[in-house]
């Protein structure tokens, strides 16, 4: 797995590049030469990083009180963390999703578009809710990215656990939320300025451990799964669907 060394303060503050949405069906394409690495929750990870499952405590059907991820991406996350300036935070949100918090996701989002815009075709519909949710898909050859624990949501905190100014909510369906787009404003207000440059921090502390990031999303990073060969220009990703090691599938795989 890629690996980097720490950012510098120069570094952190480059301008974040801008990149076009993903071409979903180019991505399904990338061949998965499946590596087996484990799931491990965030929650064992020591500071600097900091772990809020943000869909269960939102109440999400479905959501578990945890953020799994696999260890290639817990060790590139905990070096990532190591990397920010004294006194921030890595804020983890959301790591393994499962299927059913994926689908939840896509068809709430799918029907507030769709009441907003009751004259959209469903392609207009698709195309719009997958700029923000991913299709739910346990497909061995195209899974959704959070199912298979290389994709996760994060965020930066001080060191009392207070997330710092982003310049929108976590998971707000909106513009403003695409990574780039402060950079695309001519003039910005201080505080916008401060929102901007705490997406660079993010950005680049993330950049610099080898996660790519989904351009319409400020807060969400891929690492071995098909999004990360797809923007990182590998040839194979390495993380297809995953499950967790539940006492129930182990029994499955162990009786004969």
């Amino acid at each position: 797995m890629p690996t980097a060394s720490t950012t510098s303060a120069t570094s952190a503050l480059a301008p974040i590049p801008s990149l076009p949405s993903p071409e979903w069906s180019t991505v399904s394409r990338i061949a998965i030469q499946e590596c087996h690495e484990r799931l491990l929750p965030m929650s064992l990870a020591p500071s600097p990083i900091m772990v809020f499952p943000a869909y269960q405590r939102l109440g999400i059907p479905g959501a578990i009180p945890e953020c799994f991820v696999r260890e290639g991406v817990y060790l590139a996350l905990l070096a990532a963390a190591r990397s920010l300036p004294e006194g921030i935070n890595l804020l983890v949100l959301d790591g393994w999703r499962p299927w059913r918090v994926q689908q939840y996701l896509f068809d709430t989002l799918h029907e507030a578009i769709k009441h907003r815009h009751p004259n959209a075709t469903e392609d207009e519909l698709l195309n719009r809710t997958r700029e923000f949710v991913s299709l739910p898909s346990r497909d061995p050859c195209a899974p959704s990215p959070h199912l298979t624990g290389g994709a996760v949501d994060v965020t930066l905190c001080n060191a009392d656990g207070i997330p710092l100014d982003m310049g929108t909510l976590f998971d707000e369906a909106i513009p403003a939320s695409h990574t780039d787009h402060f950079e695309q404003l001519i003039e910005l207000t201080p505080v916008q300025q401060h929102a901007r440059d705490n997406r660079r921090l993010l950005y680049h502390a993330m950049h610099q451990q080898g996660f790519t990031n989904l351009p319409s999303e400020w807060w969400h990073f891929d690492f071995g799964d098909q999004l990360w060969a797809h923007y990182g220009e590998h040839s194979t990703a390495c993380y297809g669907p995953a499950e967790l090691d539940t006492i129930e599938n182990r029994w499955r795989r162990q009786i004969g």
